[in-house]
């Protein structure tokens, strides 16, 4: 058995015992919330929330970890998807912990909880009676409830009331919190603004971002002291230098649509109308079947539009005057589209999209009308 295994095993054991006979924490106990840095990998992008409990009188030294989840659960991405995927807290030595971040080369910062010797005795108890209960289990939302939701509601409960709360960018809607998360990943960043819809337009109320949560507990006050104090470096990742990507940006999207245009194959205009109607579909039946708030009334359906396999039908099958029904009903979608999106974060990532679709139902519409005069002309 390895170093870290055997220092896990021992640690599962030592928390049984634990939580067993209520073991009580000495005056010198700290509990402190632990903010990590984001990663690179994309469910690592928004950084991590957890729970630490020192206490080297009884030789404690625990973070609790409410982002866990198993790849090997059942059927895993389409309970994600749905948003009935059950992610769980665990328990684990801080020398573990610390030692994930080392490899990662991920910053830890630690604000040590001003609590009452109750306070810490209730939370410590709280979580170790949530380790071997139903509790333990929770359902993923990517908003309401992540590692960082969990902790807050866990630091709130303890303290009896609604101390910690969001302090900062109150204006901003949640799609505007996020974006900036994703600055160096295009890709990432225009799939997910793809599939969320109407609710992340809202102004951003619940803290559930680990760095907002951090600065958040900065100001935060119980019995009208600092609940927190100044947040310090466990872990000082060094520098690193974000890798520049010739694919994943801005610029390569725009190239690849341009080209697509250039083509002016009606092939391949057929190719790329089919994958955005598809995606259409995919929206409107996930916003459907998912219990996820984040992809209900997804307006991109406008540009992702389903009806655009209708319009490859009326082209193919000859049927003018409900193609030119189907193309001027896209041109109102695509104009009502623009409306709603101008003032969105993601405007710019859209634009190309948008006008790659004009100039294709553009095209369609010319090439039938050509072919029709050019029918009729013969004819006569």
């Amino acid at each position: 058995m390895g170093f870290k295994k055997l220092l896990l095993f021992i640690f599962l054991i030592a928390t049984t015992v634990f939580y067993g006979q209520q073991i009580q924490l000495s005056k010198q106990a700290r509990i402190s919330i632990l903010t990590c840095e984001k990663g690179n990998e994309l469910y690592s992008l928004f950084g991590h929330t957890a729970i630490r409990i020192k206490d080297a009188t009884s030789n404690i030294d625990v973070v609790y970890n409410y982002g866990t989840f198993d790849f090997r659960t059942e059927h895993f991405y389409l309970k994600f998807v749905k948003g009935n995927l059950q992610y769980f807290v665990s328990a684990y030595s801080f020398l573990e912990f610390y030692e994930e971040y080392v490899q990662e080369n991920r910053s830890i910062y630690e604000q040590v909880l001003h609590l009452s010797d109750i306070q810490k005795q209730h939370l410590f108890d709280s979580l170790n009676a949530t380790l071997f209960s139903d509790e333990k289990y929770y359902t993923y939302k990517f908003i309401d409830r992540n590692c960082t939701t969990m902790v807050v509601d866990k630091v709130n409960e303890t303290l009896g009331e609604k101390c910690v709360v969001r302090t900062q960018e109150l204006d901003k809607t949640y799609r505007e919190i996020l974006f900036p998360y994703l600055e160096s990943h295009f890709y990432e960043n225009l799939g997910i603004n793809i599939i969320f819809g109407e609710k992340v337009d809202r102004k951003g109320k619940l803290l559930f971002l680990p760095n907002e949560f951090m600065e958040s507990l900065k100001k935060a006050k119980t019995n009208n002291k600092l609940l927190s104090g100044a947040p310090k470096t466990l872990l000082l990742s060094t520098p690193k230098t974000i890798p520049v990507s010739l694919w994943n940006n801005y610029y390569s999207f725009c190239i690849l649509l341009l080209l697509l245009l250039v083509s002016r194959s009606k092939w391949v205009f057929f190719t790329y109308l089919t994958v955005l109607g598809l995606l259409g579909i995919f929206l409107l039946a996930v916003g459907y079947y998912s219990f996820h708030q984040e992809l209900l009334f997804n307006y991109n359906a406008l540009l992702f539009n389903p009806s655009v396999l209708l319009l490859i039908y009326f082209y193919n099958s000859n049927r003018q005057k409900w193609l030119k029904y189907t193309i001027y009903f896209n041109y109102f979608c695509l104009i009502t589209y623009l409306i709603v999106l101008f003032n969105k974060p993601n405007f710019i990532s859209f634009i190309p999209m948008i006008i790659t679709s004009f100039f294709i139902f553009k095209y369609l519409e010319n090439k039938k009308t050509m072919k029709s005069n050019q029918t009729l002309y013969s004819k006569n």
